[in-house]
């Protein structure tokens, strides 16, 4: 399953700061409706992402009822990303 969405940066502050783009209501409806067959336990979903030239692999994070796509340091440096920052995403939802 592709997808491709824009989202907003933002920021979460826990023991230590971690970065996320929501994933739009509607792409989080598509994606619930294949996630028993994507989701290897605890409601994440693997998925291979793009963002401007930077390519990786992570998992969604399950949060009131959509998705949060985490962006490591390893993603949001080299395009210099931070909180409040408007995307572009490209994602494929990895099915089993």
């Amino acid at each position: 399953m592709e997808l491709a969405f824009s989202g907003r940066v933002i920021e979460w502050r826990g023991p230590s700061p971690y970065y996320f783009v929501p994933v739009p209501d509607e792409e989080s409806a598509e994606i619930l409706e294949v996630a028993a067959l994507a989701s290897y336990g605890w409601g994440v979903i693997p998925v291979d992402a793009r963002i401007d030239e930077v390519v990786f692999r992570t998992s969604l994070f399950p949060k009131d009822g959509g998705y949060l796509l985490p962006l490591k340091d390893a993603v949001r440096k080299p395009s210099g990303l931070t909180a409040g920052d408007d995307v572009r995403v490209r994602m494929t939802v990895r099915l089993r």
